[in-house]
């Protein structure tokens, strides 16, 4: 069949987040089992092509807001078409959100025109079976689709998707927005578009499309819920099913057993290069070659969500276990804070690296006992999945996709959203940790976990064959 993916990022080309490695590995396991595939993103300024696009449709006009002329390049990257909308006056300024940490005002129109640009590539270039928005950035695309291009011939049969990775985000915008992006007022009502006296284009996303996905099935639960909603539960209520499956992670990128980055190569048959990873990670954090004290992994964005109130609850009785934290990541100031005081106070117990440092992101995977991930919600997770793989026995609050990928053969897991209950976590996998055996055979169990971007495209296209069986 022939799916059209409509997104903000992918990789190689621009990448903030999760939502880039998704679009970077799914196309092209898709593509690896003979389907045909094109993926539609912005041509950031700030976009890396390890080839030169050329172009594939010239003065494209998009009469939305005052009306924007774009251009449309194309490239192929593991079997996938990429096209690349180029609108300058949108697309060609810093930040691909943001910049200094405020979000770019004209969003609404920006976004508005990845839509609208997707729809004409399936018009034009590429002529789907299924189209695949994802998350708010792409979640106009149904609304178009039925508002403005109901009849066009070029869309009988098509059936939409949208997959929501992460339902904090919306894409909320005030009342007038909604003319300026070419959208009727009748669209501004409780079961569509209109969200609390504003635009959610998100919402619009859901009410359109003919189907919803996210990103593990404990998540797809979770945001039918009150405490996981953010207020469009109902409307999801109302959609369902929504559909769950757990994002692959790409096995090239991330295995000890071929990562340029790690001191030692290993695997699950041979893990004596894990004992000298964990010494190099040591050795790199400034603590002392005790290889004998669990040495605790957490990589992540500094933010509520992730679990970081419980660790500031914690962390003095924490810091009584004889254990070593190596910290890398960054966001809320207070949290950094809270990392570099831990750190001041305790020079052989807690290092912090601030910033993003994908090749120090592997070496903590290889050289860590353990991957922390305290979440108070999490729609996938990916790094527990790494961790999995590095034989880094992760402990994790059971929620969203983190519940779905580790068990009790694999890992450690706490229920109740409370610093308590992430103590005693932690204190049960030292105790187990200090069982070398039976530490040894449950890295083993997790590393020969099979979560392979090849696993999740089966379950994607089993669901785009129901969508157009009916």
């Amino acid at each position: 069949m022939n799916v059209l993916m409509i997104a903000s990022e992918a990789t190689p080309f621009a990448k903030t987040g999760g939502l880039a490695d998704v679009i970077g590995g799914l196309p092209a396991a898709l593509a690896a089992r003979g389907e045909q595939v094109a993926v539609v993103i912005p041509d950031y300024r700030e976009n890396f092509y390890p080839n030169p696009p050329a172009i594939a449709y010239r003065n494209l006009w998009i009469p939305i807001g005052p009306g924007f002329m774009t251009d449309l390049y194309q490239t192929t990257e593991r079997g996938v078409t990429f096209y690349f909308v180029h609108c300058p006056p949108l697309f060609d300024r810093a930040g691909i959100y943001s910049s200094a940490g405020v979000a770019h005002p004209d969003n609404h129109l920006r976004f508005a025109v990845l839509s609208m640009a997707g729809l004409a590539v399936a018009r034009y270039l590429f002529t789907p079976n299924i189209i695949h928005s994802h998350d708010w950035q792409a979640a106009l695309a149904p609304v178009y689709l039925r508002d403005h291009f109901n009849a066009d011939p070029t869309f009988i049969g098509v059936k939409t998707l949208l997959t929501i990775h992460n339902l904090g985000y919306q894409g909320i915008f005030p009342p007038e927005a909604l003319s300026e992006i070419g959208l009727a007022p009748k669209l501004f009502n409780p079961d569509q578009l209109e969200f609390f006296g504003k635009l959610n284009l998100l919402k619009g996303g859901i009410a359109f499309s003919d189907a919803i996905s996210t990103v593990s099935k404990g998540y797809a639960r979770e945001i039918q819920t009150p405490e996981y909603g953010f207020g469009l539960e109902g409307l999801l209520r109302k959609r369902a099913p929504i559909y769950g499956v757990v994002n692959g992670v790409d096995y090239q990128e991330w295995s000890p057993e071929d990562d340029p980055f790690i001191a030692r190569k290993y695997s699950v048959n041979d893990l004596s290069g894990k004992r000298l990873c964990k010494k190099a990670l040591l050795t790199e954090y400034g603590f002392s070659t005790d290889l004998n004290r669990p040495l605790i992994g957490i990589v992540s964005r500094f933010a509520s969500q992730k679990g970081f109130d419980l660790i500031a609850q914690i962390a003095p009785r924490l810091l009584e276990e004889n254990i070593s934290l190596a910290v890398l990541g960054s966001g809320d100031s207070d949290y950094e804070a809270m990392f570099r005081q831990l750190a001041s106070a305790h020079p052989d117990k807690v290092g912090i690296r601030l910033g993003f440092d994908n090749p120090l992101g592997h070496r903590i995977e290889a050289g860590a006992d353990m991957f922390l991930m305290p979440s108070r919600y999490e729609p996938c997770g990916l790094s527990q999945i790494y961790s999995l793989r590095y034989g880094t026995v992760p402990v994790v609050r059971a929620t969203g996709g983190l519940d779905d990928t580790i068990d009790e053969d694999t890992g450690f897991k706490f229920r109740d959203y409370s610093g308590s209950a992430l103590l005693e976590a932690v204190r049960s996998a030292i105790k187990v940790y200090r069982r070398k055996d039976d530490w040894t055979a449950m890295m083993q169990r997790g590393m020969r976990k099979d979560f392979s971007w090849s696993t999740a495209a089966a379950e994607y296209v089993a669901l785009y064959q129901r969508l157009l069986a009916g």
